[in-house]
């Protein structure tokens, strides 16, 4: 694999420039209701709770209970540990919001590989569809690719029909160069299952951070990846997803990395399906600006559950 060197000014330069973008009224409430669509929402904790999870989902399924024509979207998904997939996926049932879990040793991706693939298997059997996994980058920073690339490939495999995200941990990572090769090498290996078919749209997507280590999403990281996966469409028209999570916090800053997504890779990946938001904190400005937007004024706080 050919390892990319990225221009780290001219990378940021363009980033920033995404934040100056003009964005009108109603393009404007159609990008917040989108990016409201696209999140996962997330608990991951010591001390969750199934009430908690059944909360969240409550949640994820109504964000706004009172009255709005056209309602507040669902969100994507709700992200949750194995242990508490069963209860997610009870809580969700008829409703279009998927069950995530962060499988693989989440977040250090440091257990034995067998340990890791139980994981997998435990949370899928229990009703996920998505699985959220966290690559070993001590082994990817110690230069062992082969060895991480093999262990995407067997956790893949392990995913069976569910979708698999896989984390990079980009503040670990250092440099964009190396988000660039982690970036390449899990869509390679995610992308390579011995036996497997071609992957379809949005089967995998690649993700930026576990949320858990500072700093997490950022434009120019986000960028380095989402460029990541233009480039592998170009060469396989096969569309992977991106999903940055962790610091994304307000609406204004969803709007950004919409903008960013759309003049990157185009109308194809402004969907949920292709592009998420990993930032259960943005929901509630989210809901704010929406209702801004829609009646006039804001409202209080206490209309927004923190669930």
């Amino acid at each position: 694999m050919t390892h990319r060197t990225v221009n780290s000014v001219a990378l940021e330069e363009r980033a920033a420039s995404f934040t100056r973008r003009s964005i009108k009224t109603d393009s404007k409430l159609a990008g917040l209701r989108l990016a409201m669509s696209m999140l996962d929402l997330t608990t991951l904790e010591g001390k969750d709770s199934p009430e908690k999870v059944r909360a969240l989902c409550r949640k994820a399924i109504t964000p706004y209970e009172y009255p709005m024509d056209p309602p507040v979207p669902s969100v994507a998904a709700v992200c949750v540990y194995p242990s508490l997939v069963a209860v997610a996926k009870q809580a969700l049932r008829g409703s279009s919001v998927k069950v995530a879990s962060v499988a693989t040793g989440f977040p250090s991706g440091q257990y034995p590989l067998e340990v890791r693939l139980a994981d997998v298997h435990d949370a899928v059997e229990a009703g996920a569809d998505e699985i959220d996994m966290v690559i070993n980058r001590g082994a990817f920073l110690a230069g062992r690719y082969d060895e991480v690339a093999e262990e995407i490939r067997q956790i893949k495999a392990a995913c069976g029909e569910a979708h698999l995200k896989v984390i990079l941990e980009t503040g670990e990572l250092e440099t964009y160069d190396n988000v660039r090769h982690a970036s390449d090498l899990a869509i390679e290996a995610a992308s390579s299952v011995p036996g497997a078919n071609e992957l379809a749209d949005g089967e995998v997507f690649i993700k930026t951070s576990t949320g858990k280590v500072a700093p997490a999403a950022t434009m120019p990281v986000t960028l380095v990846m989402l460029e990541a996966i233009r480039d592998h469409f170009l060469a396989t028209g096969i569309r992977i997803g991106m999903k940055p999570a962790g610091g994304i916090r307000t609406a204004k800053q969803s709007l950004h990395y919409l903008v960013m997504v759309n003049e990157t890779l185009g109308p194809a990946w402004m969907s949920p399906d292709l592009f998420r938001f990993g930032a259960s904190s943005l929901a509630n400005d989210l809901l704010r600006q929406i209702v801004k937007q829609s009646i006039g004024r804001y409202t209080a706080s206490y209309d927004f559950s923190e669930a």
